[in-house]
């Protein structure tokens, strides 16, 4: 009789691994602190007035990634590009004043990023974010003939595409009715 029970829940628990197992590989988002340990503040100098360009060039931002700005007494705001050059803007596309924000990166694109406190984003507390579109495209037939001659330059790692749920959903029941057939 127990027997029967084990093989009645096999199923379930399988489909539970692979679906669990899943999600990591669809969940591939990071989250970025800016400024660190010392938050989302003034440049304490001039030579410091280009921090926050530096950090975000080091970095690299995706769709679907969040920064945290955590701050005092400060403010956030995503502005155009000319609001940017001018360190002002009287209707951003984005603002927060509650001390720790994240900003969720959703498409591709630059991202212009400005204290809303008067002087600071002219003292250097502003910020430009390039963001990627890291989809994998499809390869004309051509470029994939080309590949396939050529030896892997990356030491012989081949990426792996992340796996819809639609493609773990029916890869698991065409699993379970070759099992159960």
């Amino acid at each position: 009789m127990a027997t029967l029970s084990f093989k009645a829940s096999y199923p379930f628990f399988l489909c539970l691994i692979l679906f669990c197992g899943s999600q990591v590989l669809l969940i591939n988002c990071t989250e970025f602190e800016v400024g660190g340990k010392d938050g989302w503040v003034v440049p304490k100098s001039k030579d410091n007035s280009d921090m926050y360009n530096q950090w975000a060039s080091q970095n690299r931002f995706k769709v679907n990634d969040t920064v945290r700005f955590k701050y005092e007494k400060d403010s956030v705001m995503v502005v155009t590009e000319e609001e940017y050059g001018k360190c002002k803007s009287s209707r951003p596309l984005f603002f927060s004043n509650n001390g720790d924000t994240i900003y969720k990166f959703d498409r591709p694109g630059m991202f212009y990023f400005i204290s809303g406190v008067s002087g600071h984003c002219d003292r250097g507390q502003k910020m430009i974010i390039k963001v990627l579109n890291v989809e994998p495209a499809a390869p004309s037939p051509q470029s994939a003939n080309e590949s396939a001659q050529k030896s892997p330059s990356n030491g012989g790692v081949v990426g792996m595409a992340p796996l819809s749920i639609t493609t773990l959903t029916l890869f698991v029941l065409s699993f379970l009715a070759l099992l159960y057939a």
